[in-house]
């Protein structure tokens, strides 16, 4: 109990010295940081987004062997959906390539394909199916998608 009055005393003597720590502390210049004149000039420029763009996705992207998938896709334009384009799937295994049935794209641009697993690929090994919407002007839309059955 007698080194707690004497640790007070420690205290209020430091004080009494008159050390002042923010003297010392962040006493020390900053770097400063200047950008120069032509730096926005060596920026590449944004790309401009693709007016038709599409995507696609797997009902479940981890099914058992034996699972039936179902695949989506989607074909826009300009952020809207694109209506009556014929797309195809390619389903590639490890064993090799499976196309799925054509479909066309309803009116918000979305069309979906089944595919029977049928233990065709091994557990554990991906899988990627291409979807290519045909008759889109400025080329055909290919995107792609994956599963790996578990």
């Amino acid at each position: 109990m007698l080194l707690w009055p004497l640790a007070l005393v420690a205290l209020l003597a430091l004080s009494a010295c008159g050390s002042d720590l923010s003297t010392t502390i962040g006493t020390q210049p900053q770097p400063t940081t200047t950008v120069k004149a032509g730096f926005q000039s060596q920026v590449t420029p944004l790309p401009t987004i693709p007016p038709y763009r599409c995507g696609a996705w797997t009902s479940n992207n981890a099914p058992n062997p034996g699972a039936t998938l179902l695949i989506y896709a989607r074909l826009t334009h300009n952020l809207q959906g694109v209506e009556g384009k014929q797309a195809t799937a390619t389903v590639h295994f490890q064993g090799g390539d499976v196309t799925l049935d054509q479909q066309t794209s309803d009116q918000g641009g979305y069309v979906k394909f089944t595919l029977q697993l049928q233990d065709q690929q091994p557990a554990n090994v991906p899988a990627t199916v291409d979807v290519t919407f045909t008759g889109v002007p400025g080329g055909n839309q290919t995107c792609e998608t994956f599963f790996t059955p578990v």
